[in-house]
């Protein structure tokens, strides 16, 4: 018995199962928030996170997000038992009607299999997944730059990457001669993500005269979209921002759409989205949907019933939608106010360069132009916090700090 117990005080008192674990780098936009967080500077701005403040600085709780609650509060019937693999029916039959259109030719030929997933994120890693063990073949391309996190779904899947050009910092717009050579040059059946609306981190989208020219290009070269939509209506309109993956969907081919409420209902925490996989036949479609299934079984098994419900009281309710759609389009007016509000304190202070891209940038973002050094300076001079790279939020900006945020640009422009 003793020696038994000796053997134990031994193996506890050695080293840890888990010694040859090494520190992992930041997440470099995590680490650019913790230290906003710490920085006691009452003029601290920031600038990094994509989520929307109001003029004050607060998070925001949209009136019809507010409503819907309250009456899922008074549903006595309601229930929190767990939901189907694949998420509320209700809610996925809501959300592809949303995004493809309510006349859609592939809603209505039943060739959409549509499952709910942990917001934007579980549902690009979820299609990643399927794209990784169904498809045959393995090449994805992302656009240079891109969200930060796009890569990890698809590396952490096994896939490999390769880019496309995108955005051409000598103009701070699209390079879009550069894109369709990139894309021309694809192997046949290659992936390739497309953001729907509201580029982030550049705030840049093609054309509508663009995106058929994309279309062409792609269906010519049997290159497979997946789409990431992630600001259905934080851009233009809820059909404006859709008309790409409406484009391909219409030509009959096949395509791959992940969608998320984090931004258009202000429902960050409660991680609502869904993955669609447009096929060609009803019957191609159901396959799908059973190997979806047994993916999300050992990840998750089944998704969070209340922010889909949230979701589902607002969509299918007209008054409530007409509410949430009013409420987009004020947000989103608020945030090209800003826009203009930031290029014309440029202008004032006489800021070297040419600062008009500020307005032609759509969404919740802006690519400065600033780089990793300018950046620096901001945070340590200013205590204006962003992405390395020199994206900021716009809808974390507010009209009285505008100002100061142009003194700070200025001075890292003209210093740095």
């Amino acid at each position: 018995m003793e020696s038994r117990n000796s053997d134990k005080a031994k193996e506890s008192d050695g080293d840890s199962a888990f010694e040859q674990v090494v520190w992992a780098a930041d997440i470099p936009i995590y680490a650019v928030m913790a230290a906003f967080r710490e920085d006691p500077s009452p003029m601290k701005l920031n600038l990094g996170f994509g989520v929307y403040r109001t003029e004050e600085g607060k998070p925001l709780l949209l009136n019809a997000v507010r409503q819907a609650e309250q009456l899922l509060v008074n549903y006595l019937s309601a229930d929190k038992e767990y939901l189907p693999i694949t998420g509320l029916p209700e809610f996925n039959k809501l959300s592809a009607k949303l995004i493809f259109g309510a006349d859609s030719p592939a809603i209505k030929e039943n060739r959409v299999s549509t499952v709910q997933c942990l917001s934007g994120s579980g549902s690009l890693r979820t299609g990643a997944d399927f794209l990784a063990k169904h498809y045959y073949q393995h090449t994805v391309y992302l656009s240079q730059p891109t969200y930060e996190n796009h890569p990890n779904f698809f590396a952490a899947a096994g896939l490999v990457m390769k880019t496309y050009h995108y955005y051409d910092p000598k103009i701070n717009g699209l390079d879009f001669q550069g894109m369709l050579q990139d894309l021309g040059a694809a192997p046949s059946g290659a992936v390739v993500l497309l953001q729907a609306s509201g580029h982030n981190p550049t705030g840049i989208d093609p054309t509508a005269q663009q995106w058929e020219q994309i279309r062409q290009l792609m269906r010519l070269k049997r290159l497979l979209p997946f789409f990431d939509c992630a600001y259905q209506g934080f851009v233009t309109n809820i059909d404006a921002d859709a008309l790409p993956v409406r484009m391909f969907v219409a030509d009959g081919g096949e395509c791959l759409v992940a969608q998320s409420y984090s931004k258009t209902m202000g429902l960050y925490g409660e991680r609502v989205g869904t993955l669609s996989v447009v096929c060609k036949t009803t019957d191609v479609a159901s396959r799908v949907e059973s190997q979806l299934k047994l993916l999300i079984r050992p990840m998750y098994s089944n998704p969070p019933i209340h922010g889909a419900s949230i979701v589902t009281a607002i969509l299918k309710d007209g008054e409530m939608y007409s509410q949430w759609v009013t409420e987009l389009k004020q947000l989103t007016d608020r945030i090209a106010t800003l826009r203009q509000q930031l290029h014309l304190a440029l202008l004032d202070r006489g800021t070297p360069g040419d600062w008009s891209h500020i307005t032609r940038q759509v969404g919740m973002f802006s690519l400065t132009g600033l780089n990793a050094e300018q950046v620096a300076f901001l945070i340590k001079e200013y205590h204006i916090y962003m992405s390395p790279d020199g994206r900021i939020s716009m809808a974390g900006l507010s009209s009285k700090a505008v100002p100061y945020l142009a003194d700070a640009i200025h001075a890292a422009v003209t210093l740095v």
